[in-house]
């Protein structure tokens, strides 16, 4: 389940290049990472839910904001993008 979910989600942010800004090339790269890193790690857990993805990624996305690795204008674009990805996803 959670690899269809990501799927979608990869499905998204690829239709979305050949017409994204620059902003919003940075923001879906950034969060292609995160995204298969969370993927990564869930699949070796027992939760494969869309819900649990959305938190991992969440997650992973707080503490890079913690650690400084993006702007407050960033942080807003990627936290909006992902969860608009993930709500779009999740209606397919």
């Amino acid at each position: 389940m959670i690899a269809e979910f990501e799927s979608r989600i990869l499905a998204l942010i690829d239709d979305m290049v050949e017409t994204a800004g620059d902003d919003e090339l940075f923001a879906s790269g950034y969060l292609r990472g995160h995204l298969t890193l969370a993927v990564a790690e869930l699949e070796n857990g027992d939760d494969h839910t869309p819900q649990a993805l959305h938190a991992k990624v969440t997650t992973s996305l707080q503490n890079a904001i913690h650690a400084g690795e993006l702007s407050p204008r960033d942080q807003a674009l990627v936290l909006a993008m992902w969860d608009n990805l993930f709500q779009q996803a999740k209606q397919q």
